[in-house]
């Protein structure tokens, strides 16, 4: 799955929402492995911003890297300010995209992840 949010570290997010997104996934994380599913997040970082980011918030899943907005720009898509909008794509292992998760309830977002899992196993 590939789980888009806006920025490491934005501070001008008064609901530290990237932070809640991250430890709502964190906890989420051992039972989306469980169902043979694997995470991986990205944004516009660069990957030095986001190994320090991973290694500050001891995030097991991979965070990658898309300066260039093109992988941002073609799921996700950009917001205003040119940031990767907060999308979740679960991908099936035909490479179809089985759910997109728009709209995300950052607190809540790992828990749905795992009910879409497990009802599609």
């Amino acid at each position: 799955m590939l789980c888009f949010y806006p920025k490491n570290h934005l501070f001008a997010c008064p609901s530290k929402k990237i932070f809640k997104m991250a430890e709502a996934t964190i906890r989420a994380y051992p039972q989306i492995k469980e169902l043979g599913s694997e995470l991986f997040a990205i944004s516009i970082d660069t990957v030095e911003d986001q190994k320090k980011f991973v290694e500050e918030y001891k995030i097991p899943y991979l965070h990658l890297s898309d300066v260039k907005k093109i992988i941002c720009k073609t799921y996700a898509g950009l917001n205003l300010a040119g940031l990767a909008k907060r999308t979740t794509f679960i991908i099936n292992k035909e490479g179809k995209v089985a759910k997109v998760f728009r709209d995300i309830d950052v607190e809540k977002h790992g828990q749905e992840i795992v009910q879409f899992l497990q009802a599609i196993k």
